[in-house]
């Protein structure tokens, strides 16, 4: 069979110079193929991925649960940039322990493995820098659960994967402009123009201004972005492309706030209070190049290679606060205690990765199976620095109570304790992936992945070199109980080298586990929408977990560090409906329920009961009025905090900061006035509930209060 993604571009651009020398049926699968690749998708529900294998699976035929963040999710809600759109995914927790740095978890662990277009290196330090514009993409996929023979890395949490948008088979585009809260504004322009018979191309350009309800908080981001696809034959298609973003931010967190007094009593700030300095900022640039080729080598084989290249430059001025004296604490009369701790930052990146694999069908038995070989490999280098002002006292400034801070301090002079690392990175793989057909029904799926890590350098005065690697297996079975219903199992065993220091500010070792899943898949209402549910066993070892700051003697200041926890164990269930439930009403719902064992503290500060809904209707005989909802809940968190010092009348007790459960309601309206223009508003936290981000970290600080949006859009 020919190459499908080729001749899909082959036949969107001359269908009529191809209709006499393809047979029908090829031309309805290649058109078929351009839907897969997010040309046209259907509402809420998308039926294919391709980030939980290389091999040609559905959502349905994958043992895995896949949760898909559709284009038109994106654009109903204003999920305008990653955060606010995995916050609404089935299974992701968007850990804002501060402003511009931002963690994830999913079934109780770190989410590190972000994919674009399915190749990607594994987040430094377990987060991402600044604001990332979802613009550039045209939906997200979420594979739940380990991702290693995909990705290299055994990550039992969930694999993110944001595919990019591509060009399409007419020329068409549209301008977006948004307005909101707290002088919130955006514009936005998107165009595809079909050039020849083997040439597209597209662009997206955007543009977003924001201050926010933090004070002295603002964000400024620009981001440009053009791919081509070319077909120089009916046998390959070759994309390539380019994006450039820009963050920059004024007034950035880097920590957050105190969550309790000396006495043990809750802190209770407005949701406005922000630590930062006014001096205080994050500039962020990031350039990525691509290409991708794919060739039909004969009528069952196709060959693919990909070639991805990141360059990132990030300047920061950093403003953060801690106790002087922990024992005494913040006065629970006066607010003081804090002492503030200023760095100037800046980190470069560069990572290079080549992935190149061989996929294709073979018959034996009666029966057609599938099989994909291939080989990666990945370079990360980063130099980052860190200085300090240890002899003007701006470095270190005695700070006033919270409540009556505006970030007035005098900018240090950042020429002291210059300290940071120099590493180099490298992965090496081979993969192998089968499906193969015992039935018609019956289907196994079996591969593995042969990981080498090699890191060389110093961070911080610590030597980080090593020399690991690991086997990675993976199997699966599914079951086609009947048309609409797929029963399914899978197994892997997870691996990953950590870049988590200890008190030692040594490496801890290496994460590894097991994780297991089974579950079913079934259509519903006529294909119109897909249920899925599953349950998960995941059981690691050496997890990472916060173990308090302690002074590096590198630097002379105090750094957080990690403990190695053996036996953590996280089991449970994921249910999610998505598609058109009803006529006219579309949306996901989705409930994640689960139970973290074998460290208190991870146990505490986990939620561990997620419901996570999107829903939006077209009333009958009014279909140009579209009104949604949704609603994000999750169960109570908590973190002990210490003992309350001797100088208190309850010396002793012990100190637990909690956030109760709770919710918020995001509410949505859009009217197609004409054709071409679509007038949308939206209402985030509509209820204007006040609630603490995250409890990761001892620190933390409150999520946005009620706010608004409009927008026009014009589409030509």
């Amino acid at each position: 069979m020919l190459s499908r993604v080729a001749v899909a571009v082959s036949i969107a651009l001359t269908p009529q110079a191809f209709a006499a020398e393809l047979p029908e049926p090829q031309t309805v699968e290649a058109m078929e193929r351009l839907e897969i690749r997010g040309e046209q998708q259907s509402g809420y529900l998308s039926k294919d991925q391709q980030s939980a294998s290389k091999l040609d699976l559905s959502i349905k035929e994958t043992p895995q649960t896949v949760t898909v963040i559709t284009a038109e999710k994106l654009k109903d809600f204003a999920l305008h940039d990653l955060n606010s759109a995995l916050e609404n995914s089935a299974t992701i927790n968007v850990e804002q322990v501060e402003s511009d740095r931002t963690y994830y978890t999913s079934r109780g662990f770190a989410v590190n493995n972000f994919q674009i277009d399915g190749l990607g290196l594994p987040l430094v330090n377990d987060n991402t820098h600044g604001r990332i514009d979802a613009a550039l993409y045209e939906r997200i996929e979420v594979v739940h659960g380990a991702n290693g023979v995909m990705t290299g890395i055994g990550s039992p949490s969930a694999t993110v994967n944001l595919v990019r948008k591509r060009p399409q088979s007419e020329t068409k585009g549209y301008v977006s402009a948004t307005a909101g809260s707290w002088n919130s504004y955006r514009l936005e322009a998107d165009y595809s123009a079909v050039v020849n018979d083997a040439l597209r191309v597209r662009a997206v350009v955007v543009a977003d201004d924001r201050e926010s309800y933090l004070d002295r908080y603002a964000n400024a981001s620009q981001v440009f972005y053009a791919v081509a696809d070319y077909a120089p034959t009916r046998d390959t298609l070759i994309t390539f492309g380019h994006s450039e973003t820009n963050s920059e931010t004024d007034g950035n967190l880097w920590g957050a706030l105190t969550l309790y007094y000396g006495d043990g009593t809750p802190t209770n700030f407005e949701a406005s209070t922000n630590i930062a300095a006014d001096w205080s900022e994050w500039n962020v640039k990031e350039s990525r190049s691509f290409i991708d080729i794919e060739t039909a080598l004969s009528d069952y084989w196709n060959l693919r290679v990909a070639y991805n290249r990141v360059r990132t430059d990030e300047d920061s001025y950093l403003f953060y606060t801690y106790l002087a004296d922990p024992a005494a604490g913040l006065d629970p009369e006066t607010g003081l205690g804090l002492i503030g701790y200023g760095s100037e930052y800046d980190l470069d990146d560069k990572q290079d990765t080549f992935d190149a694999y061989l996929s294709g069908t073979f018959s034996a038995f009666g029966q057609e199976h599938q099989l994909v070989v291939g080989a990666n490999y990945a370079r990360l280098d980063y130099i980052d620095t860190s200085l300090y002002d240890f002899h003007t006292g701006n470095g270190f400034p005695v700070m006033p109570a919270l409540e009556d801070w505006n970030g007035n301090t005098p900018f240090p002079e950042f020429t002291d304790g210059l300290a940071g690392s120099d590493i180099e990175n490298t992965q090496k793989a081979v993969y192998l992936q089968g499906r193969f057909s015992l039935t018609d029904d019956l289907k196994v799926l079996a591969g593995g992945r042969y990981n080498s890590f090699e890191t060389a350098g110093f961070g911080y005065d610590v030597d980080q070199s090593r020399d690991e690697s690991e086997f990675v297996p993976y199997f699966g079975v599914t079951y086609a109980v009947n048309d609409a219903l797929t029963v399914y199992g899978s197994y892997t065993e997870t691996f990953m080298a950590q870049n988590l220091r200890d008190e030692n500010f040594e490496r801890l070792p290496a994460l590894t586990g097991k994780n297991s899943e089974i579950g079913f898949k079934t259509d519903l209402f006529d294909g119109a929408a897909l249920l899925s549910a599953a349950y998960f066993n995941v059981q690691q070892e050496n997890l990472g977990v916060g173990a308090g700051d302690v002074v590096n003697p590198a630097t002379g200041v105090p750094e957080p560090v990690y403990r190695a926890v053996e036996g953590i164990e996280s089991k449970g269930f994921e249910v999610e409906l998505a598609g058109e439930i009803l006529p006219g009403l579309q949306g996901n719902v989705a409930l994640t329920s689960f139970a973290v064992d074998g460290d208190q503290l991870v146990e505490d500060y986990t939620p561990e009961n997620l419901f996570r809904s999107s829903l939006t209707y077209r009333p009958t005989g009014f279909d140009k009025l579209k009104l949604g909802a949704t609603y994000i809940w999750q169960d109570t968190i908590s973190r002990v905090q210490g003992t309350v010092g001797e100088m208190y009348a309850n010396a002793g007790d012990t100190i637990v900061t909690t956030q109760d459960a709770y919710g918020r309601l995001n509410l949505m309206a859009s009217y197609q006035v004409t054709d071409a223009m679509l007038v949308s508003f939206n209402v985030n936290n509509a209820t204007d509930e006040k609630y603490l981000n995250s409890l990761l970290w001892a620190q933390g600080y409150y999520g946005a209060e009620r706010n608004f949006s409009a927008n026009l859009t014009y589409a030509f």
